[in-house]
C-alpha cells in the first residue's frame, strides 16, 4: 500500500451528491431483506450477490472509460475489473449491519456504500501482492505478475517485472480512487456521507500504518521471544480494523448512530478482525492451496511477522531457531519440503495451538459484546444475530 492510498482514502467524501440533506431517509421497496432479516447463508450469498453486482457494474463503467482514453490501457482495465470480482464481501456487511443496526431499512443506495469498502481492500491486494512478491492470488497470477505481461515484449524478464509492479502499483492506486468516488456517488445524502467521513482518514492512517509495521518487522533477523505483542498489533492496524470495526462504525455513522454503539462496535469489532486474521495466517501455512488460492510458501517466505511465526520462535529449541533461520530465507532452494518442516515446528512447539486458542478467545470477547449490547438495549435481536453470524462466517474457513 501507498501513501497515494492514504490521501485518495482521507479525501473520500468530500464530492457532494445530488442528494440533498432534507432528503427523506432512503429506503428500498424492491424485494431486499427488510428491517427484521438477519443474515442466515442463504441471505449472505444474496446480499454478497448485489455487492458483486454493483461493483461489476462500477468497475465495467470506469475501466471503459479508462481504455478510451488509448488502447493500451486495455490490459491495466483487465485487471481492475479482475481486482474487483473477488471477495467475500465480508466488509461490505459490517458496513451494511452498523448501517440496519442504526435503525435504518435497507436499501440499494447502501449496498453502494457499503461496496466501496470492497474496494479499498482490493486496492490493498493488489499493494500487499507487490510487496510480498506473491505469484499466485485466487489461484490465478496476481496484478503485477499479470501486467508484466503488457511491456516490450522484447524487453528481458527483469525489465517486464518492472514493468508489472509500476502497473500494479498504479492499478492499486486508482482502486482507492473508486472507492472514494463509489461511496460519495452512492445516491444516499450528502448530510450522511459528512457524518462517515472523517473516519476515512483514521482508516487511511491506521491501514497504512499496520502495513508500514509490517514491511519494517519482515526479515529472518526481525522479531524474537517476545514478538508476539508486536504481530498482534500489525494484526489489529493492518487488518482488523479495516475488516471489521472501521466498516462498522461508518455504517453506524451513516444512519446517524449513537457513541454507545459505536463503543459496541468497537469491542466486537477489533477481537474479531483479530481472529480473523489469526484465522487467515493459520490458512496460509497449513492450508490447500487449491482452498486459499495461493501458494503456503508466501508468508514463510522473507519470514512475515505472523503471531504464528513469533509463538514459534518462543517455543523454539536453539536449534530449531537456527533452522528457521534458514527456512525463512526470501530465496530458498527447498519448496514443498521447506514448508512441511516449518508445519512440523509449528505443531512442535505448540504455536499452532496457541494461534488457535487467541483465535477462541478474541470470537468469544467478541460474541460477548453483542450479548451485552442486547441487555442494554443497544442493539436489536435482528443486528445482534447478525452479528453473531458474521463471526461464525468470517472464522468458519476450511483448510
Amino acid at each position: 500500500m501507498t501513501a497515494t492510498m492514504a490521501g485518495a482514502a482521507a479525501r473520500a467524501g468530500t464530492t457532494r451528491t445530488t442528494a440533498t440533506a432534507g432528503a427523506a431517509d432512503p429506503g428500498d421497496r424492491t424485494g431486499h431483506p427488510g428491517p427484521g432479516d438477519a443474515p442466515a447463508p442463504d441471505a449472505l450469498r444474496a446480499f454478497k450477490a448485489r455487492v458483486d453486482g454493483e461493483l461489476e457494474v462500477f468497475a465495467r463503467r470506469e475501466t471503459a472509460l479508462l481504455e478510451a482514453i488509448d488502447p493500451d490501457l486495455a490490459s491495466v482495465g483487465a485487471q481492475l475489473r479482475a481486482a474487483v470480482s473477488h471477495g467475500k464481501r465480508l466488509r461490505a456487511a459490517f458496513c451494511y449491519w452498523g448501517w440496519r443496526a442504526a435503525g435504518r431499512d435497507d436499501s440499494d443506495d447502501i449496498v453502494r456504500a457499503a461496496a466501496a469498502m470492497e474496494l479499498v481492500h482490493a486496492a490493498a491486494v493488489v499493494h500487499d501482492d507487490i510487496i510480498d512478491e506473491s505469484a499466485v492470488r485466487h489461484g490465478r497470477p496476481t496484478a503485477h505478475r499479470a501486467l508484466a505481461r503488457s511491456g516490450d515484449h522484447r524487453a528481458d524478464g527483469s525489465a517486464r517485472a518492472s514493468t508489472g509492479r509500476a502497473l500494479a502499483l498504479l492499478t492499486g492506486d486508482l482502486l482507492i480512487s473508486w472507492s472514494g468516488q463509489l461511496f460519495t456517488e452512492c445516491g444516499l445524502p450528502g448530510a450522511y456521507l459528512n457524518r462517515a467521513r472523517p473516519l476515512w482518514a483514521t482508516l487511511a492512517r491506521e491501514l497504512v500504518a499496520g502495513e508500514c509495521l509490517e514491511v519494517l518487522r519482515t526479515g529472518p533477523g526481525s522479531g524474537g521471544p517476545e514478538s508476539a505483542d508486536g504481530s498482534l498489533k500489525i494484526v489489529r492496524y493492518k487488518t482488523a480494523k479495516y475488516t471489521v470495526e472501521h466498516p462498522l462504525h461508518i455504517g453506524a455513522l451513516l444512519g446517524g448512530a449513537r457513541p454507545a454503539l459505536l463503543e459496541t462496535f468497537s469491542a466486537y469489532g477489533v477481537p474479531l478482525g483479530e481472529a480473523f486474521q489469526l484465522r487467515d495466517d493459520l490458512l496460509g501455512v497449513f492450508g490447500s492451496p487449491d482452498t486459499t488460492g495461493k501458494s503456503g510458501l508466501d508468508d514463510i517466505t522473507g519470514a512475515k511477522p505472523t503471531v504464528l511465526l513469533a509463538l514459534m520462535r518462543q517455543g523454539a529449541t536453539d536449534a530449531e531457531r537456527r533452522e528457521l533461520g534458514s527456512l525463512l530465507e526470501r530465496h530458498p532452494t527447498a519448496g514443498a519440503g521447506r514448508l512441511e518442516r516449518f508445519r512440523e515446528i509449528a505443531e512442535r512447539t505448540g504455536a499452532r495451538d496457541r494461534v488457535e486458542r487467541l483465535i477462541t478467545a478474541r470470537a468469544e470477547t467478541a460474541t460477548g459484546a453483542v450479548d451485552a449490547a442486547v441487555r442494554a438495549r443497544l442493539l436489536e435481536p435482528p443486528a445482534a444475530e447478525a452479528l453473531r453470524a458474521l463471526a461464525r462466517h468470517c472464522l468458519a474457513r476450511a483448510f
